[in-house]
């Protein structure tokens, strides 16, 4: 840059007043008026520093009571969201937004000359005309980002357009939460949240977090990775769930826009991994045998005219995984399959869908057993809940007992034939996932899965 001048520009403070209603989160924002930029517009209440003696904390609150009649704390003044802007004309400046939350005074209207109107809106119900600046910079705000680039092209309406967002979010390191729209959600449900802990599973898919509130209250927000799981699981938690009492978490809130649910924690340890004495486990294996009964038992079964197997994605699940299985794997897969379109049906009714150690939860103290995690819910034979248990108790004939104890009869000759099937189907679709997602774990319990069904006949 030697020999040239350095590029200048200026810094302007938005000031970010918020109110919460029974609605939801609301803005304070005026509306532009007289001879200046973006009349008739709607926009933060805003301004630029006067000069290198004033700091930003204090241009907000001098603007925040010349424009508004209201005074703020600094020590009330909350950063927010950094814009880097430039306008159509070609002209850059930067933007700082600043949260506030506790203010003395009404807010009105105090430069008329400037400024006709003055109102609360709704943070997902914005206005229109609105100044796309600031609409960029309450986006950003929403999402919970920290910054965000917003350079508009020559030509571009100085009112936002949603045909020509040009606000690009930077990610902010180190920050860990979930975005602004799912805490504010949840703290409408639960109350304040103190802190956030993400407990998602490491392989991909729903997102879940740990909010922990006042007095040390705990709740879990989880966010599904498609609305097929999100219903499923919505559904589960409104009909059939409330019957297993407090074996499984009390639906509190659901946020269908968002995919979104907040529900009670429950108490203990993942089974996954865990290891105990096999006293113990015999007790823990029984007790899931008991709790399987009790999910099936929620709503009568009810009997079904056809196939009970889902045979629908076997084809493509095979090809996927067909270079990590072994000599005969893909016979006996394939013999699998004829055999299942001759099975009778069963009869079917509530399932869990993904009853697996990772979902059962121990409690130590109490002796308790819970489960979580129904996304998988959906109807169909009782069976389907034992497919993935089932690799638990291999080679641990003790344990199959107890689980059968528990459960309080033997499966059906019938029952058995679909185990087995429902098995391997299960282990080719494990395979591919794992194969496809870099899961070492679950083509291993796949390859596993099927080595015993060649060798037994039974999962």
């Amino acid at each position: 840059m030697s020999g040239e001048l350095r590029h200048r520009e200026p810094v302007d403070v938005h000031l970010i007043l918020r109110r919460d209603s029974a609605a939801g989160p609301e803005v304070l924002l005026s509306r532009r008026a007289g001879d200046v930029y973006a009349s008739g517009m709607w926009h933060l209440p805003s301004g630029h520093l006067d000069g290198p003696h004033e700091d930003v904390v204090g241009a907000l609150i001098r603007e925040a009571y010349e424009e508004t009649g209201v005074v703020i704390d600094p020590a009330e003044v909350r950063f927010a969201v950094t814009v880097h802007h430039r306008s159509p004309g070609g002209g850059a400046r930067s933007g700082v937004f600043f949260e506030v939350r506790t203010w003395q005074g009404t807010p009105a209207v105090r430069e008329p000359a400037v400024c006709d109107a003055m109102d609360w809106f709704a943070l997902d119900a914005l206005p229109e005309p609105m100044v796309a600046y600031c609409r960029a910079g309450l986006g950003t705000y929403r999402t919970g980002q920290a910054m965000a680039v917003h350079f508009q092209q020559p030509g571009d309406p100085i009112a936002y357009d949603p045909a020509l967002n040009r606000c690009r979010p930077v990610p902010t390191a180190g920050v860990v939460g979930p975005d602004a729209r799912l805490r504010e959600f949840t703290e409408r449900a639960v109350g304040r949240v103190t802190g956030w802990t993400d407990v998602s599973w490491a392989r991909e898919g729903s997102q879940v977090w740990r909010a922990v509130g006042a007095e040390d209250r705990e709740w879990f927000v989880k966010v599904h990775q498609n609305e097929r799981f999100h219903q499923r699981e919505v559904s589960a938690y409104r009909t059939w769930v409330p019957d297993l009492g407090a074996a499984a978490p009390r639906l509190v809130a659901v946020a269908e826009e968002l995919r979104a649910a907040v529900i009670t924690a429950v108490p203990g340890r993942s089974l996954h991994g865990a290891v105990h004495p096999p006293a113990e486990q015999r007790r823990i294996f029984h007790r899931i045998g008991e709790l399987a009964a009790a999910i099936h038992r929620s709503a009568p079964a009810r009997p079904v005219t056809g196939a009970t197997a889902p045979l629908g994605k076997w084809e493509r699940h095979l090809d996927a995984a067909r270079r990590h299985l072994g000599p005969g794997d893909e016979e006996f897969v394939r013999a699998m399959v004829v055999k299942a379109a001759a099975l009778p049906p069963l009869e079917t009714g509530p399932t869990h869908g993904d009853f697996q150690l990772r979902n059962l939860r121990w409690d130590e103290a109490s002796r308790s057993l819970y489960v979580i995690d129904f996304e998988r819910s959906e109807d169909g034979p009782a069976v389907r809940d034992f497919v993935r248990l089932a690799d638990a108790w291999a080679g641990r004939p003790d344990l199959y007992e107890a689980v059968m104890d528990g459960y309080g009869r033997p499966f059906t000759p019938a029952e058995e034939e679909h185990l087995a099937v429902l098995a391997a189907l299960d282990a080719v679709s494990g395979i591919q996932y794992g194969a496809a997602h870099g899961d070492p774990e679950l083509v291993e319990r796949g390859r596993r899965t099927l080595a015993r069904l060649r060798s037994t006949g039974r999962p």
